[in-house]
């Protein structure tokens, strides 16, 4: 039994700040179900007091030299790294992720952003002569941040990084379900001295919160990321002052394999594409299409490679694989594997059964063989659960592919990178990986469709926090 943290105030203009209501939300370790900390509900009293705040702070903040704000940033990225073992303990705790991959991941992943949005600043072209224009890129304002549980700190840091450094200053919201991570980052963020109001953090529900700073008229943005259902939510409030709209949304990738490809290294490169953070991922490989003739050869790569993904407690140093984040999110997964088998599915491995654990949000890592028509091959699981699709050509690949609402991540395996960058052309999607290539947090991540709108990472996501000015110039004459 561990002891439990009780979070009371949010933080406002630069200071913590007492919750005035009695509300809280408590937040459980998805291994052992315990409730490892309560955070207050907030209230729209408190959300618009933040945005106040921001509003308040944007004009001093934005008329900043660029180097200070980036080397407050790199004073947080600094602050970030030397309490990353409680971070990722505190992450691991909430998510689910195992430790390891949690403080490479889920930690050294954000103290990186938050350094090299500071180097993105420090050399983006702010002022560029057209004609006799000046074209200027200011800060769009106040920003609203409403963030995921999945990759929480990441997402967070992908959000408030840019935006500070570009000058807006912000009010976060973080998840309900794992808020401890931002808790800490506030902290981190306090120590570090940024000026009072440039950084605001409210805690509470997304029809509280989250609407404030989606409706509130000092809102100049709102970046969001979360589901499609949700985001879709968001924008129709955020329309009605005509708010920038930034929404990182949902997918459902397809990892397609051709009859060339190193059908070892492309199974396996799919199921760990699926399988990261317990398939808690928006961009996972969650759809692995095959030709009709290799089908049997696939099962049999996939089986082998599952095995692997020993399933245990986040805190196990023997763990792969760890949890789901809540015990909502659990039954929902089982829901959806029990309706593939339902519909005819080949269990290729794992099933409904989850795992024998005492305690914890735990499913087996499961592969299911079905149509392209099926529900799994349509809707977002959000769980380790890889679903394997015949096809008969090329085109009929690409039809598969390009089949669902979404479009944010995929995968082309071929012999050749020139065949799979073919292929990848065609397909409807924001990133493609080429015969297994690395994530590359300088490119520009987001997506197609109902995956949303707009970019992040690199000089990508840092522009999407800046408006363009033009003052025309009369024309020098001799």
């Amino acid at each position: 039994m561990t002891s439990t943290k009780h979070y009371s105030s949010h933080y406002i203009n630069g200071q913590w700040v007492k919750a005035n209501s009695s509300g809280t939300l408590p937040v459980h370790d998805s291994s052992t179900e315990e409730i490892m900390a309560t955070v207050p509900a907030g209230t729209a009293h408190e959300a618009e007091a933040a945005v106040l705040a921001a509003r308040a702070a944007f004009d001093g903040w934005a008329a900043l030299p660029v180097e200070t704000r980036a080397a407050y940033l790199d004073k947080v990225a600094a602050g970030l790294k030397a309490r990353s073992d409680e971070m990722a303990t505190a992450i691991a705790r909430e998510v689910g992720m195992p430790l390891k991959m949690a403080k490479a991941i889920q930690v050294g992943g954000p103290a990186w952003h938050l350094g090299n949005f500071a180097k993105v600043a420090r050399h983006f072209e702010w002022e560029k002569k057209v004609g006799n224009s000046l074209v200027v890129r200011e800060a769009i304002g106040v920003v609203g941040c409403i963030t995921p549980w999945n990759f929480p700190l990441s997402q967070i840091t992908l959000k408030i990084a840019p935006a500070m450094v570009a000058g807006c200053t912000v009010v976060l919201k973080p998840s309900e379900i794992a808020p401890v991570n931002a808790m800490i980052l506030a902290e981190i963020i306090h120590e570090a001295g940024i000026p009072a109001g440039v950084f605001n953090l409210v805690n509470g529900m997304g029809p509280v919160v989250g609407e404030v700073l989606a409706t509130h008229p000092e809102v100049d943005m709102v970046s969001f990321t979360g589901s499609t259902r949700a985001g879709k939510r968001v924008s129709e409030l955020a329309s009605q002052s005509v708010k920038r709209i930034a929404l990182e949304l949902g997918g459902k990738s397809a990892s397609v394999i051709l009859d060339d490809a190193n059908f070892e290294a492309a199974v396996k490169g799919t199921v760990a594409a699926c399988m990261l953070n317990s398939g808690q991922t928006c961009s996972a490989h969650t759809r692995l299409l095959v030709p009709s003739s290799r089908y049997e050869e696939v099962k049999a790569l996939a089986q082998a490679a599952i095995a692997k993904f020993s399933v245990g407690p986040s805190l196990d140093e023997a763990s792969k694989l760890g949890p789901l984040v809540s015990a909502m999110q659990r039954d929902r997964v089982l829901d959806f594997i029990k309706t593939g088998i339902e519909e005819g599915a080949d269990v290729i491995a794992g099933g409904a059964e989850p795992p024998a654990f005492a305690t914890g949000y735990f499913v087996q890592p499961t592969i299911l063989g079905i149509k392209p028509t099926d529900t799994l091959a349509q809707e977002e699981v959000f769980g380790p659960v890889l679903v394997v699709i015949k096809y008969l050509d090329e085109d009929e690949a690409v039809a598969i592919a390009n089949s669902t609402i979404y479009g944010l991540g995929g995968a082309v395996w071929a012999g050749t990178d020139e065949a799979a960058m073919k292929v990848a052309r065609r397909m409807r999607t924001g990133q493609v990986d080429i015969n297994g290539g690395p994530f590359n947090a300088h490119a520009p991540f987001g997506g197609y469709k109902q995956s949303g709108n707009g970019r992040e990472n690199g000089v990508y996501g840092f522009e999407e926090f800046l408006e363009f000015k033009s003052m025309q110039l009369k024309p020098v004459t001799v």
